[in-house]
């Protein structure tokens, strides 16, 4: 079987990878480069935090046992870190931390009070809650990735199992009864036995051209719920252990002594057209609230700014499946993309190898959006409370 990817971020080249184990002919296309997308800005934390949607919980979970299935088979630098996460409360957002933790718990899922000193302990990196800190609440299953590591060793795999990668731009696909084909910005066209759009924010675009209804929010205005804001802080000496969120400030740790900084409140003044400078108001703040959480303020570095852009299904849950009972183009994007990488990876492999469909994925074919008008879709997926994403 041959079979296109089109997309090499962090879903593209996981099912790349399963493919080629497989077997498959594997073509994985990409228009700028390995995870240079969506995956490039990512705070990549690996969770079922907030899935209130029990399929969708479920399918994070999965996603989550995936990741340390994969670890322990996986060759090169490590890059997935089940440290856990830290959450912090103030009063303010000491019930809404309280709800959520006797939610997860009653779900089976690991969370546990810590007090302050086990949270310093934990965290590591000189970081400790501040005296504004009402509860602390300790995830132990949760963790995070390092995205630049992880694309590049499933890249790595897949070619090692005869995948072809190429950079190039799709601007058609031709989804026919027998076969499917795509045709590059260069003119040439490439054919397959099927095709997988596997292309984030730009999945929507690729699926119409080839008949096909992909419904997503695709407004990359200022204040979009897609635009978020992530900062890269140089932290000399050892960094933080694991994730922590705060409800000013969530970080993990990075590489080459760096943390990333996410201020979700900030995301509504970003303007991509007009990027904000490393040396203006929104580096001001991050920098202000990380040198809060610091046991030595004078740790904090120079930081660095990006501008990244979410991708979001219109109803906020992951898209996995073809188009329909005669298509040959295989639609799969997330918003939790990171967590579920490696075990959509797999069962859209096995899906798109055996014809078998797989019960973790009956929920979020994409078929679900037939008839269904655009205003009924529910879009607000705004990320603004301590510890949502």
């Amino acid at each position: 079987m041959k079979v296109i990817i089109v997309g090499a971020g962090a879903l593209g080249v996981s099912v790349a990878r399963y493919l080629a184990r497989t077997g498959a002919d594997v073509l994985l296309l990409d228009q700028r480069g390995v995870g240079t997308g969506t995956t490039a800005t990512t705070f990549a934390w690996t969770n079922s935090h907030r899935k209130h949607d029990p399929a969708y919980h479920r399918l994070n979970l999965a996603g989550m046992a995936e990741h340390a299935r994969l670890a322990e088979r996986s060759r090169g630098p490590r890059s997935y870190f089940p440290s856990g996460a830290l959450q912090w409360a103030d009063a303010a957002s000491e019930q809404w931390l309280a709800d959520n933790v006797a939610r997860l718990r009653s779900l089976g899922y690991p969370a546990r009070w810590v007090t302050p000193e086990e949270a310093t302990r934990i965290a590591g990196g000189g970081l400790r809650p501040p005296a504004t800190a009402a509860s602390l609440a300790h995830f132990p299953s949760e963790g995070y990735v390092l995205p630049e590591l992880f694309v590049s060793g499933l890249l790595s795999d897949a070619r090692r199992h005869g995948a072809t990668y190429v950079t190039g731009e799709v601007v058609a696909v031709d989804d026919r009864p027998d076969g499917v084909s795509v045709a590059l910005a260069d003119g040439e066209v490439r054919t397959a036995d099927r095709v997988v759009l596997a292309a984030g924010r730009w999945t929507e675009r690729l699926a119409a051209r080839a008949g096909i209804v992909v419904p997503m929010v695709t407004d990359t205005d200022r204040g979009s719920q897609t635009v978020g804001l992530l900062g890269y802080a140089s932290t000399p000496g050892p960094g933080p252990r694991c994730v922590v969120h705060s409800p000013g400030l969530n970080l993990r740790p990075a590489t080459d002594g760096h943390t990333v900084l996410q201020a979700l409140d900030l995301n509504a003044e970003v303007d991509p057209a007009d990027p904000p400078p490393t040396d203006g108001h929104l580096a001001r703040t991050l920098a202000r609230r990380l040198s809060a959480l610091l046991t030595d303020p004078s740790r904090t570095g120079p930081i660095t700014l990006r501008i990244g852009f979410r991708s979001l299904p219109a109803d906020g849950h992951t898209i996995a499946g073809y188009a329909s009972a005669r298509s040959r183009v295989y639609c799969l994007v997330s918003h939790s993309g990171i967590t579920l990488a490696p075990v959509l990876g797999r069962l859209a492999a096995a899906e798109i190898t055996t014809d078998r469909e797989q019960d973790l994925l009956h929920a979020f074919r994409p078929t679900r959006f037939t008839g269904v008008r655009r205003s009924d879709m529910d879009v607000s997926q705004r990320a603004t409370a301590l510890g949502e994403q």
